[in-house]
């Protein structure tokens, strides 16, 4: 199949990538002249395992090409795909739906034959029923169907997430529709992938409720590591324990400083603003999203607390800045409200982050960005583990206290055994876990 990708953000250019190794002839389109040359170069502005090596493969195939303007390849589509930006609207937390309206209406004009116009980016329920409208009013005569087609890709693990996915949701009753999204992601009936086929609305809702679910999960996980160290239990077993429930289920039961990134922190409000819209307020998720935004600040208190609370003057290394390891991908991420809360409390803040320094250098101040871990730690009073990088898994304990001037580790990820860093003569501090 011929397929348009509208957009070359992490969605987009993830998917049209794997959907040319699918076999399809992809064509992803972006007005950003200079980022579509730099693709064009290979290129590849985000940070995403393997990604470079299935862009170039199949650039060489012929399989996938760029381009800035979209007229040949809308054309010529059978499917035209919308993943373009809904970040939150500045001032009200609603999804900003101008970029997908704007697709929407130039994809409108340049239509030709039978064609299926996907919706990827995250949208609220309804606006399927809006491109629609926006396609109606620039070309009554269009021979279109609209169809939801939700992603649930995870930074830093998304190729392998398109390609053996938990499921495909599909939000079509239209059989013309539901023929070319099953020929779309036909190499997937080998791995027997659930296809779900709903009402659009009703897929539209599905990418939201997931997404909620899930930040739920991890708020709760964190609210329980708070009542642990309040009780002297262990967050860790507590997580096994309950996990092992298949009920329940052990993913998304890590205790940390919150969760931040492209999806969760805009999608949980955004569905909180659809609820109250609706007169039907989801007060589950307004609470996750006030008790999220608390707890990142809460981490700065946390490592003042190590300190004993005389944090001016004192010099704390973070190692992780990006929000999961993986990705560069700096959005919302905890280190974006610790940084600054320990600065306000006199701190000197170092860092190191394998992938999201460049990023993060546009966002924090008065940062001073080192080149690995144990440079970071120079000289530090304090070390917080703020994203759990492989790299940091393993670090040599002993290397590390040489390094600082007091042996202080804030392990916020609880990827270390406090046994095993107390007898490297540090004095640990984790998440859900006993203090010294």
């Amino acid at each position: 199949m011929r397929v348009a990708m509208i957009g070359t953000g992490y969605v987009g250019l993830v998917s049209g990538a794997c959907f040319a190794d699918f076999g399809h002839t992809v064509t992803c389109i972006d007005k950003d002249a200079d980022k579509i040359a730099r693709l064009e170069r290979g290129e590849i502005p985000i940070f995403e395992p393997g990604l470079e090596q299935l862009v170039a493969s199949n650039m060489r195939e012929g399989r996938l090409s760029f381009a800035t303007d979209a007229t040949q390849a809308v054309r010529e589509a059978d499917a035209v795909f919308i993943a373009v930006g809904t970040p939150s609207r500045r001032g009200d937390g609603y999804a900003d739906l101008s970029y997908v309206h704007a697709a929407a209406e130039e994809v409108a004009g340049l239509l030709e034959g039978f064609t299926v116009v996907i919706t990827k980016s995250t949208v609220p329920v309804g606006t399927g029923d809006e491109i629609e409208a926006i396609i109606r009013r620039v070309r009554p005569d269009a021979d279109v169907a609209v169809v939801s087609n939700p992603e649930f890709l995870r930074e830093g693990a998304a190729i392998s997430d398109f390609k053996r996915p938990d499921r495909v949701v599909v939000g079509t009753l239209d059989e013309r529709a539901q023929e070319v999204m099953r020929g779309l992601y036909r190499p997937l009936y080998l791995n027997e992938t659930p296809i779900v086929f709903t009402e659009r609305r009703t897929s539209e809702l599905i990418k939201y409720a997931a997404n909620a679910f899930l930040a739920m999960k991890i708020t709760f996980i964190n609210e329980i590591a708070d009542l642990c160290e309040a009780v002297g239990a262990d967050v860790q077993q507590v997580s096994r324990g309950i996990g092992l429930d298949g009920r329940i289920g052990s993913k998304f039961l890590h205790a940390g400083p919150g969760y931040g990134g492209s999806c969760f922190p805009k999608d949980t409000l955004a569905l909180v603003r659809t609820a109250a819209d609706a007169g039907a307020p989801i007060r589950l998720v307004e609470t996750t999203v006030e008790v999220n935004d608390a707890r990142k600040l809460r981490m700065a208190d946390k490592v003042a607390k190590a300190l004993g609370d005389q944090v001016g003057g004192k010099t704390v290394a973070l190692l992780g800045l990006t929000f999961k390891p993986n990705t560069d991908d700096m959005r919302d991420a905890p280190s974006l409200a610790i940084v600054p809360a320990l600065q306000a409390k006199g701190a000197r803040v170092r860092a190191f982050d394998p992938e999201g320094m460049k990023e993060a250098g546009k966002l924090l101040q008065d940062v001073a960005f080192t080149t690995n871990a144990y440079e970071a730690a120079e000289g530090a009073d304090a070390v917080v583990i703020v994203t759990e990088w492989d790299q940091f898994r393993a670090l040599d304990l002993a290397r590390l206290k040489a390094a600082m001037r007091t042996p202080i580790l804030v392990d916020l990820r609880n990827i270390y055994q406090p046994a095993e860093v107390r007898a490297a003569g540090f004095s640990y501090v984790g998440v859900g876990r006993k203090a010294d």
